[in-house]
């Protein structure tokens, strides 16, 4: 039985005019492709982006939910490699795994940033890779309106910002001062450094990591990554990946929350891509 006492996260969206997106960085250092070298029948895979976007894919709370609950309360194991996205989607994935009656232990295998950063902290158990990466900062957000607007959105971000530094302060025992100025500054924390802090209690094995870079599933996620280096925005590049994939609008990643793609992908086609977007980069 789960034995945590971590604090509890806000719920609910409590304004309408922003917008989630991810920083740079974070598609930056995230690589799709690795995944979990052997996965159980009691395992949750985190592999995509925080929240849902409009056309299905991506990790939600519900879809978590769903998993925790056919699993029936036994021991369970999740899985991250992960930029981040929805904060708020983010902390109610983590308020499941906190409440759930099992055991959980999460295994952070390549990237943990942002909300997934949140989602790893409710582990009974956090595991992470030697050359994976927890990334924490302030709630980040696109937003529009006038001043008065504006000034609103900080104010209302401010008490998650409190909850998400709670929540870190709670699993590493560090101290308030210290967990904020991490925040202000984006830190990356690197596995031997998550561990040292109290972010992760162990290491993972590097047996249990695997670099699937030639599916076409994880040729999609680094395409996707390139393009967030040229500043495309992220509905653009869902367009984009839609119509190289030739996923239908209605397409949803499984309730495990790994994102789906159709067999109709060409990697060939997605190699020349990369190819190109690598050179524009340079």
């Amino acid at each position: 039985m789960t034995i945590k006492s971590l604090p509890a996260a806000p719920e609910g969206r409590p304004f309408a005019r922003e917008k989630p997106d991810l920083p740079a960085a974070a598609m930056e250092r995230w690589n799709g492709g690795i995944r979990a070298a052997r996965e159980g029948d009691n395992s949750i895979s985190i592999f995509d982006v925080i929240g849902a976007d409009y056309w299905g894919e991506g990790v939600t709370a519900s879809r978590i939910a769903g998993a925790l609950r056919s699993l029936g309360g036994a021991d369970v194991t999740v899985n991250i490699n992960s930029p981040g996205g929805d904060m708020f989607e983010g902390l109610a994935i983590y308020n499941l795994l906190r409440e759930y009656e099992g055991r959980v232990t999460v295994k952070v295998l390549g990237l943990a940033a942002s909300a997934a950063s949140v989602i790893a902290m409710a582990g009974d158990d956090v595991q992470i890779g030697r050359g994976a990466f927890l990334m924490i900062h302030n709630c980040w957000v696109y937003a529009m309106g006038n001043r008065h607007d504006l000034a609103q959105i900080a104010a209302d971000m401010k008490p998650f910002d409190k909850a998400m530094s709670d929540i870190y302060q709670a699993r590493s025992g560090l101290d308030a001062d210290t967990v904020d100025k991490m925040m202000d500054g984006e830190t990356y924390i690197g596995g031997s450094d998550a561990v040292a802090k109290g972010f992760a209690d162990s290491l993972l094995s590097a047996d249990e990591i695997a670099d699937d870079d030639d599916s076409p599933a994880a040729a999609l996620r680094k395409l996707d990554a390139l393009l967030a280096k040229t500043n495309t925005p992220r509905s653009e590049r869902r367009k984009l990946l839609k119509a190289l994939s030739g996923s239908k609008p209605g397409a949803a990643a499984d309730p495990e929350g790994t994102p789906g793609a159709t067999d109709t992908i060409q990697p060939e086609n997605i190699k020349q891509l990369e190819d190109a977007l690598a050179a524009f980069g340079k």
